[in-house]
């Protein structure tokens, strides 16, 4: 949902499609040192799908070449993951360590293949023609890979540390630790004072990639191993490191003639590098004050690491910030501040500019916000500026006036506060939630007589939390949601009147073709934003003959954002954005089980 714009069910359709072959079976182990090869030379081909063109055939000459992952990439995956590239003709034979690859008549190949353990993978590609053989010798890198725990009686992985870097944090709340260190140590983290902070053996079960559970079909992927080497504890009301500074950034100074380092503290000892830290190879820390000390002890050996944590605690009384994706007014702006659950995570608000909230804790370029007692978001830095200092009272929702007008009906809320609040859609209502508020309804102004709002009803779910909902008389077509001199404007879109035997006829739609910039690249060297454009005009064909009236927001290869996109389907009156991609699946999901198309 995009509150400056119109949204909505009838705003926006995201196609996204996928590879559409068929299955084949998991992979083999790599053959032994020595195994005969030849009988990789032929690959199994199984049948294209009936719904898809045939791939045409090419022959030239054998031209090998490996598209993804690219040579030194970090793959992340567990044991197996997807190479793919092209030889340049249809009829040649490919083997990735001895194991045959499918190559299409094209000349494209695509492989599912067993990892090898170590960090550092290596692949010996190979394709042969009955007139020449080429081969690549491919070396990439696993992702997230950790080495085994040191020999050493006892070790921590400073990696490990958690949380790490600056933060500003409520002084009565408390801040989880984790890290991870040898099983069946005494863990403790020490202040900068002497006081003991003890983090106790906390097992976990491994985190299953977030890849796997969004797009692997096999359910059995989902297991994974209790890891026991994990330890937690907790800290509250106490400041550690050196200051982090102001919350909100302040203007650079001008430069000095003269200037000096800040002592900024390496993520672990030097004598560590970047294996974890040994109660043998560890070297005596140098005398500060101001950091943490972690230390794991067993017997007679200990092993200790500065925790790089730069910890502030804020006041009692919160600091207000103003939401603004352009806070830096370099002109780049959509007017919305994207808000997340977590930091990094999935969008889930969407603030229009302006509106004011108090802040509650920051970790490095991430702030996270107060919307209400039971509720907070998380937003960037970079789009939020400080506001002012304040005792956050709850703003007063007032008496709610509708006006009728041909192509929507418009609602004017007034607030005494430019609260954050969210729109949710349901099939014939609109729900809206404000935070940090209280209703003061007293009047429900329908104006005259109209067919689209049947009701409108308010709600106070808890002391700081009020809903208004509108109960429309038709489905939801799109709506769109901004502040306008304190108040908050929502305009309800009017549906058309559809020939349910003729429904696209009349109607404005926008089509988008995904990309450039960026996006993937196929085995041939196709890339996404060519295959796009030929779906996308090959739908505007489709469309036009239906009676659609058709917005491309794209009709060649210049590279265009996305906000321009939407601007350009609002600016057009268009009632429907399709965006169109073929997305690339992420390491580690099987291409050949997971594939197909999804809106």
């Amino acid at each position: 949902m995009l509150p400056a714009r119109w949204s909505g069910r009838a705003g926006l359709v995201l196609l996204i499609a996928g590879c559409g072959s068929g299955p084949t079976p998991p992979p083999a182990p790599l053959p032994v040192a020595g195994a005969d090869p030849a009988a990789a030379d032929t690959a199994p081909h199984p049948s294209t799908s009936a719904s898809l063109p045939p791939v045409p055939e090419v022959r030239g000459p054998l031209t090998l070449r490996v598209v993804y992952p690219p040579a030194g990439a970090s793959v992340q995956a567990r044991d197996s993951s997807f190479i793919f590239g092209s030889t340049g003709t249809g009829d040649a034979r490919v083997t990735i360590n001895g194991l045959p690859v499918r190559v299409w008549p094209n000349g494209a190949w695509l492989a599912w293949v067993p990892l090898p353990s170590d960090s550092l993978m290596r692949f010996r590609i190979e394709a042969r023609t009955d007139s020449g053989v080429a081969a690549i010798d491919h070396e990439l890198r696993r992702g997230g890979y950790r080495s085994p725990p040191p020999p050493a009686p006892v070790w921590i992985d400073t990696r490990s540390l958690a949380p790490r870097g600056k933060l500003w944090w409520p002084r009565d709340e408390y801040l989880a630790l984790s890290l991870q260190a040898s099983q069946g140590a005494e863990v403790r983290l020490v202040l900068p004072d002497g006081t003991i902070v003890p983090l106790a053996p906390a097992p976990v079960q491994e985190a299953v990639p977030g890849p796997v559970r969004a797009f692997d079909r096999d359910t059995g992927n989902l297991s994974a191993p209790v890891i026991q080497d994990r330890y937690a504890g907790v800290l509250r009301g106490r400041a550690v490191g050196p200051d982090p500074g102001a919350l909100f950034p302040r203007p650079e100074p001008a430069p000095l003639t003269v200037s000096a380092t800040a002592a900024t503290p390496p993520a672990a000892p030097a004598s560590c590098g970047s294996a974890p830290c040994t109660g043998r190879a560890l070297d005596p820390l140098a005398p500060d004050s101001a950091w943490a000390v972690v230390e794991a002890i067993r017997g007679a050996d200990t092993a200790r690491a500065r925790w790089p944590l730069q910890l502030a605690l804020l006041d009692s009384v919160p600091m207000l910030a103003e939401l603004d994706d352009d806070s830096a007014r370099a002109g780049t702006t959509d007017s919305v501040t994207v808000g997340r659950a977590l930091p990094e995570g999935t969008y889930h608000w969407f603030f229009p500019t302006g509106t004011r909230v108090a802040v509650s804790g920051r970790v490095n370029d991430d702030l996270r916000l107060r919307l209400s007692a039971a509720a907070t978001a998380w937003v960037a830095l970079s789009e939020a500026r400080e506001a002012e200092k304040a005792i956050v009272t709850p703003a007063v929702l007032g008496s709610v006036t509708l006006t009728p007008r041909r192509d929507r009906v418009s609602a004017r809320i007034p607030l005494t506060r430019q609260v954050p609040f969210k729109v949710t859609e349901h099939e014939r209502s609109l729900e809206l939630r404000f935070y940090g508020a209280v209703g003061d309804v007293n009047w429900i102004r329908y104006g005259v007589a109209d067919s689209l709002v049947r009701r409108v009803t308010w709600a106070q779910g808890s002391a700081d939390e009020v809903t208004l909902t509108f109960e429309l008389a038709r489905p939801v077509w799109g709506y769109r949601a901004r502040w306008d001199r304190g108040d908050l404007l929502l305009d309800v879109r009017r549906p058309p009147a559809i020939d349910d035997g003729d429904p696209l006829r009349g109607r404005t739609i926008a089509v988008d073709p995904g990309h450039p910039p960026a996006g993937a690249t196929g085995p041939t060297g196709l890339r996404e934003a060519e295959a796009n454009l030929g779906v996308a005009l090959e739908l505007r064909r489709l469309l036009d003959a239906a009676g659609a009236k058709v917005v491309m927001t794209r009709t060649g290869d210049t590279p265009l954002d996305l906000w321009p996109r939407i601007e350009l389907a609002e600016a057009a009156g268009a009632e429907l954005l399709i965006s169109v991609h073929n997305n690339a699946l992420p390491d580690g999901i099987n291409p050949f089980t997971n594939n197909g198309s999804s809106v």
